[in-house]
């Protein structure tokens, strides 16, 4: 149940759609490059190495908590982590992404997709308590990829424009997929479970490359495995988050999955989202990220227009439409926060 130091937050009652004092804001990788104390701290470890040190994780994911009072923070981690865990052969690329080294393309490669036990991530569990402990009354949100994100990058080796080998994999031998998909809905969920277990008081689901589906493929060969993984936590009764990117045609199959926030990226307003998702349900974003990049004027003018277009709905987050670019000024996402703090309190 959600720790109750946390759970009137503005954060959470949003997503819970409930009334709040102002509309909460956090963003997609507000921890990471954009941030000169992080780059500092990173400097000569690997991406996967420093998912893994306690200490540096609560120290990243405290930092832009401190820097620009958002309403929550996010667990620094990476999608891939729990597929390491395991024992799959891979790392993190500078300027690449997630690299495999020995793709899965046959039945027989599933057996080195094995259960993830809590035993596989302690450092997960251990971050966690020194996070909860240090963030007090601010939420912390834990995450995980979704199947077929994951299984894109075991699949394709690595980071693909096209997903040509999942998708053909996908088309033509299903079974192959689905009990592909049915092994990395296990993994999300217990990695989910390890987080909330161990203080996260909400969780997101990143699906970033389902958009390159077309509706009726995602309610066949995906919608099922993201909906057990959000099934498999429902019990905790923490906010579920579901974000993609270039999903405006899967909006409301998303929410259908189990997700009780749906995060939309710029592409759609608002307004539009919520008639495609439907009644029930919060929604997250939409800022799009590159207007970091002009004046704070222009910066304030688009903001507005975000919360305009989320002015009816039941419950919204606001956020960007996708992650925070690395080049991004910081004090552009601080002025950021305050503004919509000032014109949205109640």
């Amino acid at each position: 149940m959600q720790p109750t130091a946390t759970y009137d937050s503005a954060f959470l009652r949003a997503c819970r759609r409930e009334p709040v004092p102002h509309t909460p804001v956090w963003f997609m990788r507000q921890a990471g490059r954009s941030l000169p104390e992080y780059r500092k701290v990173r400097e000569g470890i690997p991406m996967l190495e420093s998912c893994m040190r306690p200490e540096l994780v609560t120290e990243i994911t405290l930092q832009p908590v401190r820097r620009h009072n958002v309403d929550a923070a996010i667990y620094f981690s990476d999608i891939v982590v729990p597929l390491k865990a395991i024992g799959i052969g891979l790392d993190i690329k500078p300027g690449v992404g997630p690299v495999v080294d020995q793709p899965i393309r046959t039945r027989a490669d599933l057996a080195r997709l094995r259960d993830l036990t809590p035993e596989d991530v302690p450092y997960v569990t251990e971050a966690i308590g020194l996070l909860t402990r240090e963030l007090g009354p601010t939420p912390l949100i834990g995450f995980a990829g979704a199947p077929f994100t994951l299984a894109s990058y075991l699949v394709e080796g690595g980071p693909s424009r096209t997903f040509e080998n999942a998708k053909a994999m996908m088309y033509g031998d299903p079974e192959l997929w689905a009990d592909l998909l049915d092994r990395l809905a296990d993994i999300t969920a217990a990695f989910l479970k390890v987080q909330i277990e161990a203080g996260a008081s909400a969780v997101q689901l990143f699906d970033s490359w389902v958009g390159a589906l077309a509706p009726a493929d995602y309610r066949r060969s995906v919608m099922p495995f993201s909906g057990k993984v959000f099934d498999a936590v429902a019990g905790y009764r923490v906010p579920r988050i579901h974000f993609g990117v270039g999903t405006g045609e899967l909006l409301k199959l998303m929410g259908e999955a189990g997700a009780d926030v749906v995060g939309v990226d710029w592409r759609v307003p608002l307004d539009e989202a919520h008639r495609r998702v439907g009644p029930g349900k919060a929604l997250q974003g939409n800022l799009d990220p590159t207007v970091l990049f002009t004046d704070k004027d222009t910066v304030e003018v688009r903001a507005r227009e975000v919360l305009d277009a989320a002015a009816g709905l039941e419950g919204h987050v606001f956020n960007l439409g996708h992650g925070v670019p690395p080049n991004t000024d910081p004090d552009a996402l601080t002025r950021l926060v305050e503004y919509v703090h000032a014109q949205t309190a109640r």
